[in-house]
């Protein structure tokens, strides 16, 4: 398995195991972590929790179960998928699962990116504000879709509430040449990568 993905919802964590798939990864999804080994034909191993609305400490506790099982798959990169409209309060859980999820991988000090977008279904950001189509989120009628009510659209400072560690948004100032210097792309299939992200993003592919 090259791919690790965990995902706080059942499905989000579809529709992410679907976009692997059609991008030509072999792609399985599991309920909750296996108690067994993942088939060795499997490059991309997608599990599904239930961990959005949970007390932040439960889906820590959760997430690195997951995390611990796609590691002992053999897994190289790994992926926190999490709400497109970026479904948390002040106290998590993204922001909480995804620190501990980068301690575990030994990431202290490196960049995470963050980037809760999906454009295939119009959720896109700009200048670290999220929109729903061409509107913004907070103006879009789905702000208060998610549990988590959203009165404003920009994202930066609800996650940096709930974690210990500074983040900044990714802008117009940061070119392609500096993210390219500051995150470093891999290889897959014998193609170079750039740093790709998918609603969350942790690792690199």
């Amino acid at each position: 398995m090259l791919l690790g993905c965990i995902g706080d919802d059942f499905t989000g964590s579809s529709d992410l195991g679907n976009t692997l798939a059609r991008a030509g990864m072999r792609v399985v999804q599991f309920t909750g972590v296996p108690d067994a080994p993942a088939l060795p034909s499997v490059e991309a191993g997608v599990i599904a929790l239930k961990i959005r609305s949970v007390p932040a400490a439960d889906a820590v506790e959760q997430a690195l179960k997951a995390l611990d099982w796609l590691r002992a798959q053999g897994c190289r990169q790994f992926f926190w998928k999490y709400c497109s409209t970026f479904d948390s309060t002040a106290e998590g859980n993204i922001g909480p699962v995804a620190e501990a999820l980068s301690h575990a991988l030994g990431l202290d000090g490196k960049p995470v990116v963050f980037c809760p977008a999906f454009p295939g279904t119009g959720r896109t950001i700009c200048m670290g504000h999220l929109f729903v189509g061409d509107r913004l989120l907070n103006e879009s009628g789905m702000e208060a879709h998610p549990p988590h009510a959203h009165d404003r659209p920009g994202f930066a400072a609800r996650l940096g509430r709930a974690m210990q560690h500074r983040g900044w948004p990714c802008d117009g100032r940061h070119s392609a040449e500096w993210c390219g210097s500051h995150l470093p792309s891999t290889s897959y299939r014998g193609r170079r990568r750039a740093p790709f992200h998918y609603r969350g993003r942790l690792g690199r592919r």
